[in-house]
């Protein structure tokens, strides 16, 4: 894999402790990425869901977190225990793996991605706010862009090995959650042996609220995320559409990720420095207009290494950067609060997106009802443009 000089001085330049993050967020990420690669097809194909009910399931894996980030980032702040917090995150989502081997219904299905969801909201903002406490304010950007690199290898990754897993196994899905459960209990390993907690001052007095009301900037940061998230197709329907027009092979479609991770995992450390260097904003707006790009080849050539590369431009451009964006805004004592309320938002925006592209694609077919969202998706830019810029 290449890396610039220039790109290698500033991994070394990364405080250890985001370096640390960047280890565990890895090795869960393969772990997650082997479910994330199979489920679908596995929903889908062997379990017989329709479309509707897959993107229930969908929206569930983005909207149940909801409440959950928002008590995870409070406790994380209220005890200033953001290691503690998210470790019993990375740990409940470990357990959910072996959960997949014990159901087939779709009422149990969803009681395990609820919980597995209920980890990752749990572990996010502690996270991120450790990331945000651990790295200069005027480098956050390219901490982020290390640490989303690191966790897209484990998202290159994850993909491959349960491709690997289903070729030696011949298919058998079980054999991908068991080890799923064990590379997940190696990540919870490497966070309580590496990853050094912030305790930070107590601070008092300092609530969310009071945050909010001062910083007018977090709130329109707030509604921006949510606008874009609600006309933000699910990675689960971009495979699903180009397996569709593709007709590619069932065993093929773990592999589709990988085009995604790949981009993703090249471009985040530059995108994270244009970011610090010509303005958060701006780049954040930019990854969106390469998803709008994406949504346009899905309903025309459908090539797919251009969507695949254009969705990795997507993640690369807005999800570690729209946290640097914020995460400064935010008084040290109600950071991971306000981290979860804005990954709460853009949760809660997603799992609507999916719930209303699945009954699209129901009622509509799947080419017109990715025109509605495209639609959306070009009107939200153009609104999310004229408020960041302020």
């Amino acid at each position: 894999m290449y890396i610039s000089i220039r790109e290698s001085r500033l991994v070394r330049s990364v405080p250890a402790n985001v370096l640390a993050l960047g280890a565990v967020s890895l090795v869960t990420d393969v772990s997650s990425e082997m479910i994330t690669a199979v489920l679908p097809l596995y929903l889908v194909g062997t379990l017989g869901l329709s479309l509707l009910q897959f993107g229930v399931l969908d929206g569930l894996y983005f909207g149940v977190t909801a409440l959950v980030r928002l008590a995870g980032g409070h406790a994380a702040d209220r005890f200033r225990r953001r290691k503690l917090v998210a470790g019993l995150g990375y740990g409940l989502s470990a357990v959910c793996k072996l959960g997949l081997l014990a159901t087939t219904s779709v009422p149990l299905l969803g009681a395990v991605i609820a919980a597995d969801r209920t980890g990752k909201g749990l572990r996010t903002a502690p996270r991120d706010a450790l990331i945000t406490l651990s790295a200069p304010a005027d480098r956050l950007g390219g901490a982020f862009g290390v640490h989303r690199a690191m966790d897209t290898v484990g998202a290159f990754l994850g993909p491959l090995a349960a491709f690997g897993v289903l070729s030696v196994t011949a298919g058998a899905y079980d054999a991908v959650f068991v080890t799923s459960f064990c590379v997940a209990v190696l990540g919870v390993l490497l966070l309580v042996l590496y990853v050094r907690d912030h305790r930070g001052p107590v601070t008092a007095g300092v609530s969310l609220r009071a945050a909010l009301l001062r910083e007018a900037a977090f709130r329109r940061i707030c509604l921006v995320a949510v606008t874009l998230g609600l006309v933000t197709v699910s990675d689960s329907f971009v495979y699903l559409l180009l397996q569709k027009r593709l007709a590619l092979a069932p065993e093929l479609f773990p592999l589709l990720p990988l085009g995604t991770a790949g981009a993703y995992l090249l471009l985040a450390v530059p995108f994270g420095k244009l970011a610090d260097r010509y303005g958060r904003a701006a780049v954040f707006t930019g990854g969106h207009v390469a998803l709008l790009a994406a949504y346009l080849l899905l309903m025309g050539p459908g090539w797919l290494v251009p969507v695949l590369a254009l969705h990795g431009v997507f993640y690369a451009a807005t999800d570690g950067v729209l946290m640097a964006l914020a995460g400064p805004l935010l008084p040290e004592g109600v950071r991971a609060s306000g981290l979860a309320l804005l990954q709460t938002g853009q949760a809660t925006a997603r799992m609507v997106s999916s719930i209303l592209f699945g009954a699209l694609w129901t009622a509509l077919e799947a080419g017109p009802g990715l025109a509605v969202m495209a639609a959306g998706l070009a009107l939200s830019i153009v609104v999310a443009w004229r408020v960041l810029r302020r």
